[in-house]
């Protein structure tokens, strides 16, 4: 009798398991989708009690629907937990943790006034998104970014380090120029100016009065164009170049057995195994 219930309680570890790690199946995929929907549904109430007029009218009902999403996310924890073989793995990783923390607030607000706010925190956990984004076709396009990325990361590098250095030589020289009369009281403050100018936030709580001041502030106000221009362009550049090879890998005939799909910059054949 203990072996069947044994096998019992495996087949059901397995079949969950499969449901709440799996995104190969519709199970497996309507469980992620459910889960996101409470995620963002939990951020969405958390906003919402801060709302003064809103959380006065309906905190009763916000409440409510805080503990049934906690209720749930407790138990989807716990079922994380019993289904691996090793619990710790998870436990200590990032999603793990981020989970933890997700449903320790409501739970924490008997003992600390104030401490359910936190629950905002489970936004982190929309990052499970890319979990459910786990196709071939996303796959590939998120390798193709994140490749593209790592390949321009040494002029993007350089490009920062030159808007860093002009940044602190322009706020150096507004600050000679303008002086504390119109608000530029140190220079980390006139750095400050700049970056707010350049990044085209325009606060205005410091705005240059003389001439040469204002004249500057144009000067700077068209370098922040290039600020979002260049590194884009540098990206879309080397994006472009790999798509290109991209291309060329996918028109690779196969020799042996005249295949022509293959991965980007792939030297074998995926379908034969030879060599391209």
């Amino acid at each position: 009798m203990r072996n069947v219930i044994k096998s019992k309680f495996e087949i059901f570890k397995q079949k969950t398991h499969i449901i709440i790690y799996g995104t190969n199946t519709a199970a497996g995929r309507f469980f992620d989708l459910v889960l996101l929907g409470l995620i963002l549904l939990s951020v969405i109430l958390v906003m919402l009690e801060t709302i003064k007029g809103f959380d006065a009218n309906y905190h009763w009902y916000l409440i409510r629907l805080e503990w049934i999403i906690t209720f749930f996310f407790t138990i989807e924890y716990v079922l994380r937990i019993i289904t691996l073989k090793k619990p710790k793995t998870y436990i200590l990783s990032f999603y793990g943790i981020i989970d933890l923390i997700a449903i320790l607030p409501m739970y924490l607000s008997f003992f600390v006034a104030g401490s359910s706010v936190f629950s905002v925190i489970r936004a982190l956990r929309l990052l499970r998104l890319f979990k459910i984004l786990n196709h071939p076709q996303f796959s590939n396009q998120s390798t193709h970014l994140r490749d593209s990325i790592i390949a321009s990361r040494g002029r993007i590098l350089v490009f920062m380090y030159f808007m860093l250095i002009s940044c602190i030589i322009i706020g150096s020289v507004m600050y000679v120029v303008e002086g504390e009369q119109a608000g530029f009281t140190s220079i980390p403050v006139s750095i400050y100016w700049c970056i707010v100018t350049l990044t085209t936030v325009g606060f205005g709580d410091i705005t240059p009065i003389t001439p040469l001041g204002q004249f500057i502030a144009s000067f700077v106000m068209i370098m922040g164009y290039g600020v979002i221009a260049v590194p884009t362009g540098i990206v879309t550049a080397e994006m472009a170049k790999n798509t290109l090879r991209s291309n060329e890998s996918e028109n690779t005939v196969c020799q042996k057995c005249n295949s022509s799909k293959h991965l980007n910059n792939a030297k074998f054949c995926q379908k034969c195994g030879s060599k391209l």
